[in-house]
C-alpha cells in the first residue's frame, strides 16, 4: 500500500471521527458545573421577568402546569432565539442550542433550585 495514501486515509478517518464526537457532545447533557450555571441564570436572569420562583411577572409563568401544552422544541427555540417584537430576548449569546433544550426540558417537569 502507498504510505502517502495510507496517511491521507488515516487523516480523513481521524477528522471524521473528531467531527462526529464534536457534534454528539453538543447534544449531550451539560456538565454538572454548567448545569449549576444554567440553573442560576434561569433563576436570576429569567426570574427578573418571569418571577424569581418562575410563577410569572412581566413574563408568563414558567411552571410545568402552564407549559404542559407547549412543545419542548418551541420553548427551547424561544429561549435561544427570543421573541421578536416582545420583551423576550434571545439568549444565544450565553448558551448553545443543546443548553436551551436542557433548560426547556427541565421547565416542563420541575426546574431545579
Amino acid at each position: 500500500m502507498n504510505p502517502v495514501a495510507s496517511r491521507a486515509g488515516i487523516s480523513v478517518l481521524l477528522f471524521c471521527l473528531f467531527s462526529l464526537s464534536t457534534v454528539s457532545s453538543d447534544a449531550a447533557e451539560p456538565l454538572t458545573s454548567r448545569q449549576r450555571e444554567l440553573v442560576r441564570m434561569v433563576r436570576q436572569d429569567c426570574g427578573s421577568c418571569h418571577g424569581m420562583t418562575l410563577q410569572g411577572g412581566l413574563g408568563p409563568a414558567l411552571l410545568p402546569a402552564e407549559l404542559k401544552d407547549k412543545p419542548v422544541e418551541g420553548l427551547a427555540a424561544t429561549i435561544y432565539y427570543g421573541r421578536p417584537g416582545t420583551a423576550m430576548p434571545p439568549w444565544q449569546r450565553f448558551l448553545n442550542e443543546a443548553e436551551a433544550q436542557w433548560i426547556a426540558e427541565r421547565l416542563m417537569t420541575e426546574f431545579p433550585q
